[in-house]
Protein backbone atom coordinates (compact mmCIF):
# COMPACT_ATOMS: atom_id res chain seq x y z
CA UNK A 1 0.00 0.00 0.00
CA UNK A 2 1.16 3.13 -1.20
CA UNK A 3 1.87 5.71 2.08
CA UNK A 4 -0.65 8.83 2.35
CA UNK A 5 0.03 12.25 1.05
CA UNK A 6 -0.65 13.44 4.22
CA UNK A 7 0.36 11.39 7.72
CA UNK A 8 -2.35 12.77 10.43
CA UNK A 9 -0.51 11.60 12.89
CA UNK A 10 2.30 14.35 12.67
CA UNK A 11 1.86 17.59 13.80
CA UNK A 12 0.56 19.95 11.39
CA UNK A 13 3.28 23.07 11.00
CA UNK A 14 2.40 26.26 12.08
CA UNK A 15 1.40 29.48 10.24
CA UNK A 16 4.38 31.46 9.69
CA UNK A 17 2.06 34.49 10.38
CA UNK A 18 1.69 32.77 14.31
CA UNK A 19 5.29 32.60 14.93
CA UNK A 20 5.99 36.20 14.22
CA UNK A 21 3.29 37.28 16.03
CA UNK A 22 4.30 35.39 19.08
CA UNK A 23 7.78 36.26 18.06
CA UNK A 24 6.84 39.70 18.28
CA UNK A 25 5.04 39.81 21.29
CA UNK A 26 7.82 38.11 23.27
CA UNK A 27 10.33 40.52 22.14
CA UNK A 28 7.64 43.50 23.15
CA UNK A 29 7.27 42.01 26.84
CA UNK A 30 11.08 42.05 27.29
CA UNK A 31 11.35 45.37 26.32
CA UNK A 32 8.61 46.07 28.65
CA UNK A 33 10.25 44.38 31.45
CA UNK A 34 13.69 46.60 30.43
CA UNK A 35 11.57 49.61 30.76
CA UNK A 36 10.61 48.69 33.75
CA UNK A 37 13.68 48.12 35.21
CA UNK A 38 15.41 51.36 33.78
CA UNK A 39 12.73 52.98 35.60
CA UNK A 40 12.91 51.40 39.02
CA UNK A 41 16.44 51.99 38.81
CA UNK A 42 16.88 55.66 37.71
CA UNK A 43 18.62 57.76 40.08
CA UNK A 44 19.46 61.50 39.71
CA UNK A 45 22.04 63.89 39.48
CA UNK A 46 24.43 64.10 42.67
CA UNK A 47 23.44 66.60 44.83
CA UNK A 48 26.66 68.56 44.17
CA UNK A 49 25.77 68.81 40.38
CA UNK A 50 21.95 70.13 41.16
CA UNK A 51 23.59 72.62 43.39
CA UNK A 52 26.24 73.34 40.58
CA UNK A 53 23.42 73.76 37.76
CA UNK A 54 20.56 74.99 39.37
CA UNK A 55 20.17 78.22 42.51
CA UNK A 56 18.67 75.87 44.95
CA UNK A 57 20.30 75.62 48.44
CA UNK A 58 20.84 71.49 49.24
CA UNK A 59 18.52 71.54 51.85
CA UNK A 60 15.83 73.36 49.29
CA UNK A 61 17.01 70.56 46.57
CA UNK A 62 16.48 67.81 49.67
CA UNK A 63 12.94 68.80 50.40
CA UNK A 64 12.02 69.19 47.18
CA UNK A 65 12.95 65.48 46.15
CA UNK A 66 11.43 64.21 49.51
CA UNK A 67 8.03 65.56 47.80
CA UNK A 68 9.16 64.39 44.56
CA UNK A 69 9.81 61.23 45.42
CA UNK A 70 6.60 60.59 47.54
CA UNK A 71 4.64 61.52 44.76
CA UNK A 72 6.83 59.24 42.43
CA UNK A 73 8.62 56.98 43.59
CA UNK A 74 10.27 55.68 40.27
CA UNK A 75 11.53 58.94 40.27
CA UNK A 76 9.79 59.78 37.07
CA UNK A 77 6.71 61.27 36.28
CA UNK A 78 4.34 60.92 33.77
CA UNK A 79 1.37 62.99 32.70
CA UNK A 80 -1.28 61.77 34.21
CA UNK A 81 0.56 61.68 37.77
CA UNK A 82 1.72 65.56 37.22
CA UNK A 83 -1.91 66.55 36.11
CA UNK A 84 -3.03 65.11 39.52
CA UNK A 85 -0.42 66.63 41.55
CA UNK A 86 -0.88 69.82 40.14
CA UNK A 87 -4.83 69.84 40.01
CA UNK A 88 -4.36 69.81 44.34
CA UNK A 89 -2.56 73.40 43.46
CA UNK A 90 -6.00 74.74 41.95
CA UNK A 91 -8.62 72.47 43.32
CA UNK A 92 -11.30 75.16 42.34
CA UNK A 93 -10.93 75.13 39.30
CA UNK A 94 -10.12 72.26 36.00
CA UNK A 95 -6.26 72.29 35.78
CA UNK A 96 -6.07 69.85 32.87
CA UNK A 97 -5.43 71.55 30.27
CA UNK A 98 -2.73 74.02 31.62
CA UNK A 99 -1.24 71.19 33.16
CA UNK A 100 -1.11 69.08 30.20
CA UNK A 101 0.65 72.31 28.26
CA UNK A 102 2.97 72.96 31.58
CA UNK A 103 4.08 69.12 31.20
CA UNK A 104 4.72 69.52 27.45
CA UNK A 105 7.01 72.49 28.31
CA UNK A 106 8.99 70.60 31.17
CA UNK A 107 9.15 67.61 28.96
CA UNK A 108 12.07 69.34 26.47
CA UNK A 109 13.01 65.80 25.13
CA UNK A 110 9.47 65.18 24.17
CA UNK A 111 9.84 61.16 25.81
CA UNK A 112 6.34 61.44 27.54
CA UNK A 113 7.84 61.80 31.20
CA UNK A 114 9.54 64.26 33.64
CA UNK A 115 12.63 63.29 35.58
CA UNK A 116 13.88 65.41 38.82
CA UNK A 117 16.56 67.46 37.21
CA UNK A 118 14.28 68.68 34.24
CA UNK A 119 11.36 69.90 37.04
CA UNK A 120 14.12 71.40 39.09
CA UNK A 121 15.97 73.05 36.12
CA UNK A 122 12.81 74.77 35.03
CA UNK A 123 11.82 75.60 38.39
CA UNK A 124 15.00 77.35 38.99
CA UNK A 125 15.11 79.22 35.67
CA UNK A 126 11.08 80.45 36.85
CA UNK A 127 12.47 81.37 40.77
CA UNK A 128 15.64 82.54 40.22
CA UNK A 129 16.35 82.91 36.43
CA UNK A 130 16.93 86.35 34.90
CA UNK A 131 13.88 88.42 32.82
CA UNK A 132 15.03 86.76 29.94
CA UNK A 133 14.97 83.09 31.06
CA UNK A 134 11.60 83.71 32.65
CA UNK A 135 9.33 84.85 29.65
CA UNK A 136 11.12 82.49 27.30
CA UNK A 137 9.85 79.77 29.36
CA UNK A 138 6.52 81.16 29.45
CA UNK A 139 6.70 82.10 25.40
CA UNK A 140 7.52 78.20 24.98
CA UNK A 141 4.12 77.30 27.57
CA UNK A 142 2.35 78.98 24.69
CA UNK A 143 3.82 78.40 21.33
CA UNK A 144 2.69 74.83 22.09
CA UNK A 145 3.61 73.59 18.03
CA UNK A 146 7.32 75.12 18.57
CA UNK A 147 6.68 76.86 15.13
CA UNK A 148 8.63 79.99 17.12
CA UNK A 149 5.73 81.88 17.34
CA UNK A 150 2.22 82.41 19.10
CA UNK A 151 -1.00 81.98 17.08
CA UNK A 152 -4.36 83.20 17.62
CA UNK A 153 -5.55 79.51 18.24
CA UNK A 154 -2.62 79.18 20.75
CA UNK A 155 -3.05 82.10 22.79
CA UNK A 156 -7.13 81.54 22.73
CA UNK A 157 -6.03 78.02 23.93
CA UNK A 158 -4.35 79.04 27.09
CA UNK A 159 -6.35 81.83 27.99
CA UNK A 160 -8.89 79.20 28.49
CA UNK A 161 -6.82 76.96 30.31
CA UNK A 162 -6.27 79.86 32.43
CA UNK A 163 -9.71 80.59 32.95
CA UNK A 164 -10.53 76.99 33.69
CA UNK A 165 -7.61 76.70 36.39
CA UNK A 166 -8.75 79.70 38.21
CA UNK A 167 -11.94 78.16 38.28
CA UNK A 168 -14.67 80.37 41.06
CA UNK A 169 -12.43 82.95 41.68
CA UNK A 170 -13.04 84.10 38.06
CA UNK A 171 -15.10 86.97 38.37
CA UNK A 172 -17.70 87.81 36.35
CA UNK A 173 -17.70 84.05 35.19
CA UNK A 174 -16.05 83.35 31.53
CA UNK A 175 -17.54 82.39 28.64
CA UNK A 176 -16.37 82.18 24.80
CA UNK A 177 -17.16 85.74 24.17
CA UNK A 178 -15.12 86.71 27.10
CA UNK A 179 -11.97 84.39 26.07
CA UNK A 180 -11.97 85.89 22.27
CA UNK A 181 -12.58 89.58 23.68
CA UNK A 182 -8.94 89.04 25.45
CA UNK A 183 -7.23 87.25 22.45
CA UNK A 184 -8.80 90.10 20.35
CA UNK A 185 -7.04 92.66 22.74
CA UNK A 186 -3.96 91.24 22.62
CA UNK A 187 -3.62 91.06 18.99
CA UNK A 188 -4.25 94.47 18.61
CA UNK A 189 -1.65 94.89 20.30
CA UNK A 190 1.14 93.16 18.03
CA UNK A 191 3.06 94.68 15.46
CA UNK A 192 1.77 91.94 13.26
CA UNK A 193 -2.15 91.97 13.90
CA UNK A 194 -2.68 93.80 10.93
CA UNK A 195 -0.74 90.96 8.97
CA UNK A 196 -0.80 86.71 9.82
CA UNK A 197 -1.78 87.71 13.98
CA UNK A 198 1.44 85.23 14.66
CA UNK A 199 3.46 87.00 17.80
CA UNK A 200 6.92 86.80 17.70
CA UNK A 201 9.07 86.42 20.77
CA UNK A 202 10.04 89.84 20.91
CA UNK A 203 6.64 91.04 20.50
CA UNK A 204 5.72 88.78 23.65
CA UNK A 205 8.25 89.70 25.46
CA UNK A 206 6.94 93.45 25.36
CA UNK A 207 3.89 92.72 26.16
CA UNK A 208 4.41 90.74 29.01
CA UNK A 209 6.52 93.81 30.26
CA UNK A 210 3.86 96.24 29.60
CA UNK A 211 0.86 93.67 30.86
CA UNK A 212 3.05 91.46 33.57
CA UNK A 213 0.41 88.89 33.45
CA UNK A 214 1.66 86.16 31.44
CA UNK A 215 5.05 85.98 33.51
CA UNK A 216 3.04 86.57 36.66
CA UNK A 217 0.63 84.23 36.75
CA UNK A 218 3.40 81.13 35.87
CA UNK A 219 5.77 82.86 38.58
CA UNK A 220 3.17 82.41 41.14
CA UNK A 221 2.56 78.99 40.62
CA UNK A 222 6.37 78.24 40.64
CA UNK A 223 6.58 80.19 44.23
CA UNK A 224 3.80 78.21 45.15
CA UNK A 225 5.15 74.76 44.42
CA UNK A 226 8.39 75.53 45.36
CA UNK A 227 6.78 76.58 48.78
CA UNK A 228 4.57 73.29 49.06
CA UNK A 229 7.47 70.60 49.20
Amino acid sequence: MSAPLIDSKKAEPKPPQLSILRQASKVDAEAGILDHITITRYKPESLESLCRNTKFTKREIQIMYRGFKQECPTGIVNEDTFKHVYGQFFPQGDSSAYSHYVFKTLDKDNHGCITFEEFLHSLSDLIYGSLEDKLQWVFNLYDQNRDGFVSRTELATMITAIYDMMGAKTVPPIDKFTVEKHVNDIIEQTEESSQSELISYETFKRLCIKDHQPSSTFHEFATDLRLRH
